[in-house]
């Protein structure tokens, strides 16, 4: 395979080597690290086919705001890049282990810390949500009911179509609070004053909040607030580019979420891990998985070809939580099972399974932290988006069908 270096690849490409780099983050390109860890390698022929689609001529843009198409998303909010990732320049485990998660939400939203904050949840909103999610069959899953909070919100709210800054920013602290408020209790509640995480808590386990595995869960959510351009994150730019208000852009977020794809990654680490601690044996699993042809979930990340910070910074949490100590070792076996055959470490999925496991959480707990995580950043490219000329978000496509004129069925 012919390789390019970074500056190589950026020459060929008429962009800076920085550039290269955010092409990595959103899954233009891949790469890997050069012999001896300095710098990456890039496919030339990878390189040279993302060159001929954006020397590409495109149509004029409609009147409509109809965007180029494959034309990239300007975003100020994450960058991805050699195993780390960035909030707005500032590494984002590092502020993860300094702030919680409703202190970095705002920032991201803001621009200023605001040490201490707490969201509430309206009392009409959290009425309404509550009733909505309580109306679902018990079969309902996570995100179900965390779509359910956020439709009857957004019908409990008239100001819901403000979409100033101040308006979008209040408008999302309600609404994070009424998604993790709205949801079953499974055990002792907490009043509304306390951090999203400890009322979360009370949601997923009927277990006991103590500080370690709440400081845990609140890492987790805010390592998972966002991650570039996911496939949810997209789409809730382009309903923000419709000016759909913020409910309607966390709903759309919320429905891509729910693939299998996605957001329900670390229920079936959560189910993999139940099962190494049932049968006592790692490599049984493993095997039965690789026998069936599957992967074996919460391992390797096509943005780290090294490790997943988010998942470095949880299992240094989850070592320090007793209780967790055999899940964190299922997890390690497996990893260096299957690291035996392929070169794939573990990524967030399996450190929101250890987390599940350990706490007693139901499988589907990972998606619903997930979800809630997510939903500041999706408000935080929605603000974004709302800056931006109207209905940009519309690219051309490229028709496929029968040629014009076709004679009536």
């Amino acid at each position: 395979m012919d390789e390019l270096s970074t500056r190589e690849a950026a020459e060929r490409l008429g962009v800076k080597p920085e550039t290269v780099y955010a092409y990595v983050s959103r899954g233009l390109l891949s790469s890997r690290k050069s012999p001896g860890g300095r710098g990456s390698r890039f496919d030339a022929r990878e390189v040279d086919a993302l060159a001929r689609r954006h020397r590409r001529p495109h149509a004029a843009a409609a009147e409509d705001g109809e965007s180029p198409a494959g034309a990239l998303v300007r975003t100020g909010i994450t960058l991805i890049e050699r195993d780390r990732y960035f909030f707005r320049g500032v590494d984002a485990a590092a502020l993860a282990a300094a702030y919680g998660y409703e202190e970095v939400a705002d920032w991201l939203w803001t621009g200023r810390l605001t040490p201490g904050i707490r969201f509430t949840a309206p009392p009409e909103l959290l009425t309404a949500a509550t009733a909505a999610v309580a109306a679902l069959p018990a079969h309902a899953g996570p995100v179900d009911r965390l779509r359910a909070a956020a439709v009857a919100a957004a019908a409990a709210d008239p100001l819901r179509f403000d979409l100033a800054d101040d308006a979008v920013r209040a408008t999302a602290r309600g609404l994070v609070a009424t998604m993790a408020t709205a949801l079953p209790l499974a055990g002792p509640a907490h009043g509304p004053s306390a951090p999203v995480a400890r009322r979360l808590w009370a949601r997923l386990t009927a277990l006991p909040a103590d500080a370690d595995s709440v400081r845990c869960l609140d890492t987790a959510l805010t390592l998972l607030i966002d991650h570039d351009l996911a496939a949810s994150t997209l789409a809730t730019r382009v309903a923000a580019s419709a000016h759909a208000h913020p409910y309607a852009v966390v709903t759309t977020g919320l429905g891509a979420l729910d693939g299998p794809l996605h957001g329900a990654a670390s229920g079936l680490a959560h189910r993999m891990l139940a099962e190494v601690l049932a049968r006592g044996s790692a490599a049984a699993v493993v095997s039965d998985h690789l026998r069936a042809g599957r992967r074996v979930p919460g391992l390797g990340h096509r943005l780290y070809p090294g490790e997943d910070p988010r998942a470095e910074a949880l299992f240094a949490l989850l070592d320090g939580i007793p209780r967790a100590a055999a899940a964190l070792a299922a997890a390690r076996e497996v990893a260096e099972i299957t690291a035996r055959h392929a070169s794939v470490r573990p990524n967030v999925d399996l450190a929101l399974a250890v987390l599940s496991v350990s706490a007693g959480m139901p499988p589907e707990a990972g998606e619903t932290v997930f979800a809630v995580a997510r939903t500041a950043g999706w408000v935080a490219h929605a603000l974004e988006e709302y800056a931006e000329r109207p209905l940009r978000m519309r690219p051309s496509g490229r028709y496929t069908g029968p040629p014009p004129e076709q004679p009536l069925p």
